[in-house]
């Protein structure tokens, strides 16, 4: 299934080694609990090596599985991919300000939210699966959220009475990108699924933006390769809506958006979107479009 994205990858090798290799373990501080200087101390003296992002400082590499660490249940940290950090990045929520997360278990990027924005403001969380719920409020109160409300509408029809300053729309997707976790998910990966994912983006990209006040700002982030389910449906939503992509600034190097896929052609400014793939983390892939209500 991935040989088909050969010409849109220029380093095909690279990408297909990293595709190959084992996951690191990658953990984010919790800066609403911790500073990450002082987790790094805690760590080290529990045996566990923990090698500091060269790019984000929050972010660690360790040695080990940690998920039954005292540091975990305390919620000093979270543990989640470092390509996941960066829709927030982009998004970059400040205090006081108005924020949604649309689709947001298990709550690794609500629970970032939040410390962006110092526990101060209104973060609602929004997730429409009872189950999925579960795990989300679990990791909202193992890290000290106080400034967060879970929701549970279906993303697509969620209420327009509120208008937010900024909306994460982090949507499902076939996760290709996640592949080095989880290599079923290749198989899972249709030409049905994938259409029928990109109908649902479609419409979870139309009432994200629907939210936003003007000015505000929305991100469209997935865990997948697939243009079909990234650059196609931000060019949907440029065509439906007074939208206007901005510039992502990442701290790390990564690719420009497609202004073109299997014969389809998308607005030029899509070229401001980024890809993200495994051997640029060492981590998985993705993509996100950060995306201005005029």
């Amino acid at each position: 299934m991935l040989e088909r994205y050969r010409s849109i990858i220029a380093d095909w090798d690279a990408f297909a080694a990293a595709c190959e290799r084992p996951l690191p373990t990658v953990l984010r501080a919790n800066t609403l609990r911790i500073d990450p200087g002082t987790l790094e101390q805690r760590l080290r003296r529990q045996g566990i090596e923990a090698e500091r992002s060269s790019w984000h400082d929050l972010l660690f590499t360790v040695d080990r599985p940690v998920g039954n660490s005292i540091e975990h249940w305390l919620g000093l940290f979270y543990v989640q991919e470092a390509v996941q950090v960066l829709p927030v990045l982009a998004l970059a929520p400040q205090s006081g300000e108005t924020v949604l997360d649309l689709c947001a278990a298990p709550g690794g990027k609500t629970t970032q939210l939040a410390a962006r924005m110092e526990n101060r403001g209104t973060l609602i969380a929004n997730e429409p699966s009872g189950r999925r719920q579960m795990a989300l409020l679990a990791n909202i109160n193992r890290l000290g959220l106080l400034n967060t409300l879970i929701t549970s509408y279906r993303g697509e029809s969620f209420p327009l009475h509120s208008s937010f300053d900024r909306v994460l729309l982090d949507a499902p997707c076939s996760a290709e990108g996640t592949l080095r976790k989880e290599r079923s998910v290749i198989d899972g990966a249709t030409p049905q699924t994938v259409q029928r994912l990109s109908r649902l983006q479609k419409h979870l990209i139309l009432r994200a933006f629907n939210l936003l006040r003007p000015g505000g700002t929305l991100v469209y982030s997935t865990c997948t390769f697939d243009p079909e389910e990234n650059e196609s449906v931000v060019a949907h939503l440029l065509c439906e809506r007074d939208a206007r992509l901005l510039s992502v600034d990442l701290p790390i190097p990564v690719h420009p958006g497609l202004t073109a896929w299997d014969g389809e052609e998308f607005p030029d400014e899509l070229r401001h979107a980024r890809r993200i793939y495994p051997q640029d983390l060492d981590s998985g892939g993705g993509f996100l479009a950060r995306i201005e209500r005029r």
